[in-house]
């Protein structure tokens, strides 16, 4: 039987919690913008573990009448019959409340049923560490009723303000100090705890992320595996990979484990697999991906040395920018690789409904002779055949135009790419 008096324990410990957090520590305002909070939706937060999300809930309800319910507390562990309970004792804290939080409540099998029946009565936020909360089961009980937000680790913009620099592009001093901030931001990536904590934050998130959003979640059977896997993708952030290639590394019978698990990791957001872009859908979905980690603090602890991969580093970082754009900003992209049978290769293509709009290369190179002919050629080669105008190199510190075969290239140095938030 549940204990109406626990629960309420638990949400005001949570509140208290919160409300000594946003007092004691440095809070920032971020970029994804929920917005007012839609009435008769629930209003869905997803993201990595530790990136934010519970303060962000917090803040968007904090001058309302409202309660925030965090599901990952012990004296939380409920069944599906007893989560009206939690309304009882929202009820006897606080009264009529206009803004209920669910912090983690996919721990709570048959949730979505409960908030689909208080959401006539009730503005929801749910929050959670897993796209899980996008299940199935989700969205037959709250079809055309939830509206979805990924949150990101920090953005170099949010770095910044984080460190109390807004850079002014045109002043020395600030280009020198915004490119030192960048290469810690490059070892240390976005998330806030890290700043706080250090690298131990970092290998303890990741192991939280394993163990407890995947390995617990979905009750993995070769738990060995699965942890070899995320190791694998992390330290090969940036590269090819081959399911079938991986099914034997791993010595796993069937190569349907190896995709099942990295849909879990994905789930979990530690990793993304971009797809080799083609018109041909089926040439699409049959070769290699290409993988990134969501966070390069993350790489740089498990991974491989900055100092040795800086280039593989900016490439990732570009990559989770773009994740970043698409889902903030420009939620109609596409974001694909590209490579010809000569291995000719593209880093980043975006698609738009049904155009080509741009094509992206990253390479560490500082000065124009650095820059290697066979990403230009390659860049021009897919320009032809996909019909796009618009190339862009991303470099680590050198801005140019230049132009091949009658196509012109813009370079632009990471960091000043990084200050935008567009293409």
């Amino acid at each position: 039987m549940v204990n109406v008096n626990a629960i309420k324990s638990a949400i005001v410990d949570k509140e208290e919690e919160l409300k000594d957090k946003v007092k004691r520590e440095k809070i920032i305002e971020r970029e994804l913008d929920v917005g007012k909070i839609s009435e008769d939706v629930a209003n869905v937060i997803t993201g990595v573990r530790r990136c934010g999300k519970s303060i962000l809930a917090f803040l968007l309800t904090r001058q309302k009448n409202a309660a925030y319910v965090n599901f990952e507390d012990e004296r939380l562990q409920l069944k599906q019959e007893e989560l009206n309970s939690i309304l009882e004792a929202i009820a006897s804290l606080k009264g009529e409340v206009e803004f209920i939080v669910f912090d983690e409540i996919q721990y709570v099998n048959g949730w979505e049923r409960f908030v689909s029946r208080i959401l006539p009565r009730k503005k929801v936020v749910i929050t959670g560490s897993n796209a899980r909360l996008m299940s199935k089961e989700f969205s037959t009980f709250l079809t055309g009723r939830h509206i979805d937000f990924e949150l990101f680790p920090f953005s170099f913009r949010e770095y910044l303000i984080f460190n109390d620099f807004i850079p002014n592009i045109y002043l020395t001093k600030h280009i020198a100090r915004t490119k030192t901030l960048l290469l810690e931001y490059l070892k240390l990536g976005g998330f806030p705890l890290t700043y706080k904590v250090g690298r131990y934050f970092l290998s303890e998130n990741y192991k939280d992320i394993v163990e407890r959003d995947v390995v617990q979640r979905y009750n993995i059977r070769y738990k060995n595996a699965l942890k070899d896997l995320a190791r694998y993708y992390i330290a090969n952030a940036g590269k090819e990979v081959s399911f079938n290639k991986l099914k034997n590394v791993l010595n796993l019978k069937s190569v349907h484990t190896v995709k099942d698990y990295t849909l879990y990791l994905s789930n979990a957001y530690l990793v993304f697999l971009l797809e080799k872009y083609s018109p041909k859908l089926k040439e699409s979905i049959i070769a290699p991906k290409k993988v990134y980690c969501i966070d390069n603090g993350i790489i740089n602890v498990l991974g491989f040395k900055i100092s040795e991969n800086i280039s593989s580093l900016m490439e990732n970082l570009v990559a989770v920018e773009l994740l970043r754009i698409k889902s903030y900003w420009s939620k109609e992209w596409e974001i694909y690789y590209w490579r010809d049978s000569q291995f000719g290769e593209v880093d980043f293509v975006i698609k738009s409904g049904q155009q080509i709009k741009h094509l992206i290369q990253v390479t560490y190179a500082t000065g124009k002779d650095e820059i290697e002919g066979r990403e230009v050629k390659s860049l021009t080669k897919a320009s032809d055949l996909l019909n796009c105008k618009k190339l862009s190199i991303i470099t680590w510190d050198y801005e140019d135009t230049i132009k091949f075969e009658n196509r012109e290239i813009k370079l632009l140095p990471l960091w000043k790419w990084l200050l935008t938030k567009s293409l």
